[in-house]
């Protein structure tokens, strides 16, 4: 069976997302399971250093035992053999927030994200915050350049717009009026800061996704809103 997607809305690694990520590690194999933090939405602004400790001590407050900051940092080293084999063989891998056209442009088509995928056929947990959750999904909005791009395709007919009880809420009603016919179908995942979906499991088998944290999802699609809270389970069309 293929693994699990863990989608933040953003302010990772602070208290409230404790439980969502908690969980993926659970789902991941638990305290042993390899952790791989992928830092490279920071590295325009030579954060990714900074950035990929600050996961690794989070993740280690939560229990892990075995967790690396990667130094993929650009298109190159998306295409390292040394870096890509270490995603082959992880069993969580969390893509920080960030930049988010830099991250999805040094991922697609890269020898890495091919791993990351081949990891995640095998049962792996694949998460990502804010960029990291919007590169992940088919499309994702590119707020520097104000269009959206093509996402990883991870999944499929989506597009995240995080941080959505600040600022993400504006992009919402900005796509919902500048939405072509090809993306007239997109499902548009509002996620909150300190809020996660997890396509989550029980019993060893999918129950669709669960909210975890203290805010809300909020989905738009065909002009219908729909919020879902904490403990909630819903399935995307």
């Amino acid at each position: 069976m293929a693994g699990y997607i863990l989608l933040e809305g953003g302010a990772e690694f602070e208290g409230e997302m404790a439980r969502a990520d908690r969980r993926a590690l659970e789902l991941a194999g638990g305290a042993d399971a390899f952790v791989s933090i992928i830092p490279t939405a920071a590295a325009p602004d030579n954060n990714a250093k900074r950035a990929g400790n600050s996961g690794v001590r989070w993740f280690q407050r939560l229990g892990a035992r075995n967790v690396e900051a990667l130094p993929l940092i650009d298109k190159a080293t998306a295409n390292d053999s040394a870096i890509a084999r270490k995603l082959r063989w992880s069993h969580l891998i969390y893509l920080l927030g960030g930049f988010t056209g830099y991250l999805g442009e040094a991922l697609q088509d890269s020898t890495s994200w091919q791993e990351m995928l081949a990891a995640y056929e095998s049962g792996a947990v694949i998460a990502g915050s804010s960029a990291g959750a919007m590169v992940l999904c088919q499309y994702y909005y590119d707020p520097s350049k104000r269009k959206i791009a093509e996402g990883l395709g991870l999944v499929p007919n989506t597009c995240v717009l995080p941080h959505h009880n600040t600022f993400g809420k504006d992009w919402a009603q900005w796509l919902g009026h500048n939405k072509s016919a090809p993306y007239a179908h997109v499902v548009l995942l509002g996620i909150d800061e300190h809020t996660g979906m997890l396509d989550d499991a029980e019993g060893g088998k999918k129950i669709g996704w669960r909210v975890y944290g203290q805010g809300a999802v909020t989905l738009y699609h065909a002009g219908k809103t729909t919020v879902y809270t904490t403990g909630q389970t819903f399935k995307l069309l």
